[in-house]
């Protein structure tokens, strides 16, 4: 893009003048206009190329058009301090981070080339049966996850984990997904390795995933939980916001609840809420589980 921008300003001998017009001497608010076009990482890059447009990737309007609509509620509900008359683009840099709330069990943040709101929340935010004696589950630190830890299910009859959240979605359409895995990951002279010794009951029945929201959409799935030694995103199912000024509640539920056969080996690491236009990036990376409609 530079050296289109380059060719317009030589001479006839195609050499560049000391005293023609250079890109450097485009105004910025010329500058400014353009690259608001452009998404954040792009704005970044051409950032580089000289002041002007150094100076104008600073602009308010531009990082503006960037941030979610309700951003004000969001940069109160997620971080602990922001200084006064911080600017756009040093707002939207810090949402874009991984944010903790909720007494750790919770993570939000921006993609940085959309802008779009992303949370995930822990396992230990989640409301699972039997965590609480360690014959059922156990509680795993990794470096596989965002938080650090994970529940590891070795054997249950009944098998149900429920979850809720309640937060000030911008407008648009989320997918919801369980983070999952078969089998226990360890790593073994720098090697990873899966150890599915407690994996079973699972080819059995599938799973049943519900998903219910404060203002009356549901959705339900089912799936089979499969494919030992990987993580995998399990679609649960989408909903919609129209009114990003209120909170939105949300309630997950994942359930295998025949008793007439036990089920173990499971990795809970936790639920994900995308933008439901991610769910062809899982797709593409071949992490996505799309369960049934039921």
């Amino acid at each position: 893009m530079g050296a289109s921008f380059s060719l317009l300003f030589t001479d006839q001998d195609g050499l560049s003048s000391s005293s023609s017009p250079s890109l450097g001497d485009l105004p910025e608010s010329c500058v400014a206009s353009i690259i608001g076009y452009l998404d954040p990482p792009q704005i970044c890059k051409l950032a580089k190329l000289n002041r002007a447009f150094r100076a104008a990737s600073w602009a308010d309007f531009v990082w503006e058009s960037k941030l979610p609509p309700n951003y004000e509620t969001l940069v109160g509900k997620v971080l602990s301090f922001v200084p006064e008359k911080l600017g756009k683009r040093d707002i939207y840099t810090r949402l874009c981070r991984v944010n903790t709330f909720d007494g750790g069990t919770k993570k939000i943040w921006l993609d940085k080339s959309t802008g779009g709101v992303c949370m995930s929340i822990s396992s230990k935010g989640l409301q699972i049966t039997g965590i609480d004696d360690r014959r059922y589950w156990n509680h795993i630190p990794t470096e596989e996850s965002r938080f650090g830890s994970i529940a590891y299910l070795q054997q249950i009859w009944w098998f149900e984990v429920d979850g809720e959240v309640e937060f000030p979605f911008p407008t648009g359409t989320y997918s919801v997904f369980f983070r999952l895995q078969l089998g226990r990951a360890v790593r073994r002279f720098g090697r990873r390795i899966c150890n599915c010794e407690h994996v079973h009951g699972w080819d059995i029945k599938p799973v049943r995933f519900q998903l219910w929201t404060s203002d009356g959409q549901y959705a339900t799935s089912q799936c089979t939980v499969s494919d030992p030694g990987e993580w995998f995103h399990y679609h649960v199912g989408d909903f919609n916001v129209e009114n990003s000024n209120s909170s939105t509640r949300i309630k997950i539920s994942m359930t295998q609840i025949d008793c007439t056969h036990t089920k173990g080996g499971l990795c809970l690491d936790s639920v994900v809420i995308y933008p439901s236009k991610f769910r062809e990036r899982l797709k593409q990376r071949g992490y996505l589980k799309c369960a049934k409609p039921m």
